[in-house]
């Protein structure tokens, strides 16, 4: 009895040992090893400023973003009232969806007044503006662009600045102590 015990895990033991180190292809799959696919092939959040960037020189300063949306919504708003109607913002949306897909930017009346007006229209490229500009000179670089495609010893490989506080003991002391925290603020209670 435990010569056969033995004997089948031994059995087992080979086996797994014989197995390939190449997983199997799912019987679904109709092409052996696909690459997945590129989630940003539409261009991602990029496209959405890219378009704006007036002189094509790569680098989109906020004051070309500001003439571009001001540009646009003005074709846009064809009865010239300085609101969208909701008719339009469909249009305009089911137009975004088409060439987006899922990357589009659909636009919001977010106070549901029944139009939608320039600040509303240009939220979504206002916010991502501010949000890709790291470094806050009111310009996005190429490298801030795509900041994985920065080369080797440009200024995106320096450390993150520290926080005034970073490595300051309990209240913002560098040495730890109870009493206030360095700038004459009072103790947190």
């Amino acid at each position: 009895m435990r010569f056969a015990h033995f004997s089948a895990l031994g059995l087992v033991a080979l086996l797994a040992g014989c197995g390939s180190s190449q997983p199997a292809e799912p019987r679904w799959s109709p092409y052996p090893r696909v690459a997945p696919r590129d989630e940003n092939y539409h261009g991602g959040s990029n496209a959405l400023l890219l378009k704006y960037d007036a002189n094509h020189d790569g680098t989109l300063t906020r004051e070309e973003l500001v003439a571009g949306l001001k540009a646009e919504f003005a074709r846009l708003d064809t009865k010239h009232t300085g609101c969208l109607s909701p008719d339009q913002v469909d249009e305009i949306n089911q137009a975004r969806i088409a060439a987006d897909q899922s990357a589009a930017t659909p636009i919001q009346d977010w106070n549901q007044d029944g139009c939608v007006d320039y600040r509303e229209y240009s939220a979504a490229a206002y916010s991502l503006f501010d949000q890709i500009d790291r470094n806050g000179d009111g310009k996005i670089t190429p490298q801030e662009f795509n900041p994985r495609a920065a080369k080797p010893g440009t200024q995106n490989d320096a450390p993150p600045a520290q926080p005034p506080d970073q490595g300051r003991g309990r209240r913002g002391r560098p040495d730890g102590g109870n009493g206030p925290p360095v700038g004459g603020a009072p103790p947190l209670r």
